[in-house]
């Protein structure tokens, strides 16, 4: 009887892949084991085994596998579960899920290898030069890769020169699948076994005696043998005997000295000396534990309210702690990397090595090691904390799940699909575990509030700061009235330069928000009033001073600052608008004894750049701190005595039914970075209009009156959380097709009935590398069902993919859209 296999591919494909294997074969084989497979006509892939069965395909003749790459599974049951919920509710296929939920290097891709033909006879005199350079190449090596022959003819498009080759015999393609995955081996070092007994050893020092720097090795093997009593690495005796790598290879040529290799993790979290116990609560700290504890008992997922700086992490660490006690793991989910760093340190110091961080700022090979761990539930990964992609790890036995700062949009995934939200992904994964889920923040969203006041969710709060210390004064500063008295310094008002001044001579430090990076939004020609736009997309270029250059935040596209006008030749160009770098120069200019650092996406990128910035503020190295959105994450600075918001306005004019509830959220948060210890802090917000509701509301820490006025307008639009939304997304590089085939479909959708459909609509920035945008918005009520409609949406999208002036147009579908 034949045996075969069902694979997902991680390509976006819809259905399984079957595949046949040997008897030998399936006795091997498990579930959640990869195998790699052909697909098309010369590709392997990486495939995950997720069937054994017995039935052919009934379309197509199944192909043999190529090889067995696992031992044993690197995907649990309850991971395929998970990741097939993922892909029906957020409209994907199972292999795009696949595809962002493993690490990069576990998914093996085949490379194509050339190799010469020696059974053909060439006329190299009817060879093109190109075709002549690869063909001589190969005379001298056997193998070629596609880079190398790159390299050989310096050109990037090589398809046409392989294709030549191949139609006169001349060279013959070879697919080969390698491993990416390397462990990092730690070299160490012990004395050879024939020294162990004392004659010998006795023998060998007086051998030694004419070589004294061997000599030393050897004593400071034994030096470190008794101080240390754990294996000695080779680098360690390199510096305790201070003789160089070419002595101790010596003594291992002799067989002295052996040398032998243990794998290590390439990131290790050290515990410390010792652990210190979860630090006392205070009342209201208590009362939320044991709101939370009822609610878990009655396996509700939980919505902690806790306002900034109230000590909602230490409860978090209480219930992490009764986790790990019953043998089980935890998740903790942040929204930014830039908080981990802060987060880990506090960690570490209650649960040591038991932790594991997993985010993308980790290569490809830190990855894999993380995700070993938590699948074989190693004691160093029983902690995991991460962003949103540590969702998709293989948790051996989840017991709690805690979703920091839960109304954080970092946490919805835009590009590529899965388009998933980890707040709601995670409450299902907990539903799968059968674990806790706690979700945190001090402005939750409008949905989770909403489903904690329906009583679908369990609520706790705690609404004082920890050690009583008062919320911060903020103060509302009408900047359109100081520039109309001409008391504005550069992008600075009277009143917040007062409090900085203020706040330096004593000592303490200063956090600014400006939620726009580079230096300006805009290069403007004071003459024609032309500034430089993006060929790629439909925006202006941004002005990056410290560059030089004028960026496309959207394609990358950059060129250097032009001298004069591109279009007049005048050189009265002037910037419109301020961004981060501008803020921090004018801060430079108005206080040259301060230091001055930045923390946004330009200043960030290297793997370690938000700890540098993070340690250095920390350790008063920097007196003002200018940033944009990752400054308002959890972060928590003890000397920060004033915060700065330079304008609030550009935050509630944004064309989004969230605006004024991301904007109570935003500045809520960043105003919560201050006075966070003993003294009261000050907010300073800058606004042209310090008379809106949501500005009152934040100065008064007002979220209820926020909460029940954003719910009010929603019940009157038909957003969410009284519909659900899907988004439809329709690009093209031809403006006229996308128009055609985004109002036909939107056509179609309509008459689907109990939906409302609104667009087809351009979106603000309608172009982006080349690519024309169009949205439809669906909003579906409550009483709808969900799965119906995708059904719909679906059945719609098979009639327009039959459509063939249609083809190339890309639908892009975001359930739930922030």
């Amino acid at each position: 009887m034949e045996i075969f296999i069902n694979v997902i591919l991680p390509i976006p494909l819809e259905k399984h892949f079957t595949y046949r294997i040997s008897e030998n074969e399936a006795s091997q084989l498990k579930l959640g084991m990869r195998v790699a497979v052909p697909f098309g006509k010369t590709k392997l892939y990486t495939a995950l085994v997720v069937e054994l069965h017995n039935r052919p395909p009934l379309v197509y003749e199944a192909k043999a596998i190529h090889d067995i790459l696992d031992e044993e599974p690197i995907v649990t049951s309850i991971q395929l579960k998970h990741w097939q919920w993922i892909a029906d509710y957020y409209m994907c296929t199972l292999g795009e899920v696949f595809r962002s939920a493993i690490p990069s290097a576990l998914l093996l891709e085949s490379e194509t290898l050339i190799l010469p033909n020696k059974d053909a006879i060439i006329d190299e005199d009817q060879l093109k030069d190109d075709d002549f350079l690869v063909y001589e190449a190969l005379k001298y090596q056997n193998i070629l890769h596609v880079n190398d022959i790159m390299e050989i003819v310096e050109k990037k498009n090589i398809l046409p020169i392989l294709n030549r080759l191949i139609k006169i015999n001349a060279i013959v393609l070879k697919e080969e699948i390698h491993e990416q995955y390397k462990p990092k081996m730690v070299r160490y070092v012990r004395l050879g076994q024939r020294y162990n007994s004392e004659v010998e050893l006795e023998v060998l020092l007086n051998s030694l005696t004419r070589a004294p720097k061997q000599s030393q090795v050897v004593l400071s093997l034994f030096h470190l043998q008794a101080t240390k009593k754990k294996p000695i690495k080779l680098n360690e005796l390199e510096i305790e005997s201070k003789s160089s790598r070419a002595v101790i290879r010596a003594l291992i040529n002799k067989e002295v000295l052996e040398e032998y290799f243990i794998q290590t993790d390439r990131v290790v979290f050290s515990g410390g000396k010792e652990l210190e116990p979860p630090k006392e609560l205070n009342e209201y700290q208590v009362k939320a534990l044991n709101t939370i504890r009822q609610s878990f008992n009655k396996n509700k997922v939980t919505l902690l309210k806790g306002v900034t700086s109230s000590g909602k992490t230490e409860v978090y660490v209480q219930l992490i702690e009764e986790c790990l006690s019953e043998g089980k793991q935890a998740l903790y989910l942040v929204p930014e990397i830039a908080i981990t760093t802060q987060l880990i340190s506090r960690l570490q110091e209650y649960f040591g090595s038991a932790i594991s961080v997993f985010h993308s700022k980790y290569n490809m090979q830190e990855k894999v090691e993380v995700w070993k761990n938590v699948l074989n539930n190693k004691s160093k990964a029983q902690l995991i904390i991460g962003a949103r992609s540590a969702l998709f790890l293989p948790f051996a036995n989840l017991g709690l799940i805690i979703i920091d700062e839960e109304h954080e949009t970092s946490f919805k995934q835009y590009d590529p699909a899965p388009r998933y939200h980890a707040r709601d992904a995670a409450i299902v994964l907990g539903g799968l575990f059968n674990c806790n889920v706690l979700l945190g923040s001090a402005t939750p969203s409008i949905e989770s509030y909403n489903n904690a006041q329906t009583t679908k969710y369990g609520y706790a709060q705690i609404d004082r700061r920890f050690g009583n210390v008062l919320m911060p004064d903020i103060e509302l500063v009408d900047i359109k009235e100081q520039h109309r008295k001409k008391r504005m310094k550069g992008h600075f008002s009277e009143r917040l330069l007062e409090e900085i001044t203020e706040t330096l001579d004593q000592g303490e430090q200063v956090i600014l928000f400006q939620n726009r990076r580079g230096y300006a939004p805009i290069l403007e020609c004071t003459t024609c009033g032309h500034s430089p736009q993006c060929p790629n997309c439909d925006v202006s270029l941004t002005y990056h001073m410290q560059r030089k250059q004028l960026r496309c935040h959207y394609c990358g596209h950059h060129i250097a600052i032009p001298n004069n006008c591109l279009a007049c030749g005048s050189n009265t160009l002037d910037t419109k608008g301020f961004g981060t770098e501008q803020v921090e120069q004018e801060l430079n200019t108005i206080f040259p004894s301060a230091k001055v650092g930045r923390m946004d996406l330009d200043s960030t990128r290297g793997k370690h750049a938000h700890a540098k910035i993070i340690h250095a503020f920390e350790n008063q190295e920097m007196d003002i701190l200018v940033g944009t959105q990752m400054l308002t994450k959890g972060l928590d600075f003890r000397n920060v005595n004033l915060v700065g918001i330079m304008n609030a306005d550009a935050l509630l004019n944004f064309p989004d039914f969230r605006a004024h509830e991301r904007t109570y959220q935003l500045l809520t948060q960043v105003a919560g970075r201050a006075g966070r210890t003993k003294k009261r802090g000050k907010v300073i917000i800058q606004t042209y209009n310090p008379y809106h509701q949501i500005l009152k509301q934040v100065t008064t820490g007002d979220y209820e009156g926020m909460f029940r006025e954003q719910l009010y307008e929603r019940e009157q639009y038909k957003y969410p959380p009284i519909n659900r939304i899907i988004r439809i997304s329709f690009k093209h590089k031809e403006y006229n097709k996308l128009n055609e085939a985004s109002a036909w479909f939107a056509k179609a959708l309509h008459n689907a009935s109990e939906i409302k459909v609104l667009g087809p609509e351009f979106p603000p920035v309608a172009r982006i590398r080349n690519q024309y945008l169009k949205h439809v918005l669906i909003k579906i009520p409550k009483g709808v069902p969900l799965q119906k409609t995708k059904k719909n949406i679906k059945r719609i999208q098979n009639s327009f993919d039959a459509v063939s002036q249609f083809k190339g147009v890309r639908i892009i579908y975001n359930v739930d859209y922030m």
